[in-house]
């Protein structure tokens, strides 16, 4: 019974060609995704040094009316 199964969902094919298409996607993919995920680093890096800023020039503001 557990055979029968598993059997619906694993396939291994005899011929080993058809894995390449698939580690081709599997590397296309992982290196876009690194890719993304050091686009948002960066973007969140900025947007941090923004809001500082704004942050400072908020205090210096409250510190001018006081």
């Amino acid at each position: 019974m557990n055979w029968f199964v598993l059997s619906l969902f694993l396939y291994f094919p005899e011929d080993k060609s058809e894995y390449l298409p698939a580690a081709l996607w599997l590397i296309a993919f992982t290196i876009l995704a690194m890719l993304t995920m050091k686009f948002v680093i960066r973007h969140s890096k900025k947007e941090a040094e923004k809001a500082k800023e704004y942050e400072k020039a908020l205090q210096r503001q409250m510190a001018e009316r006081e």
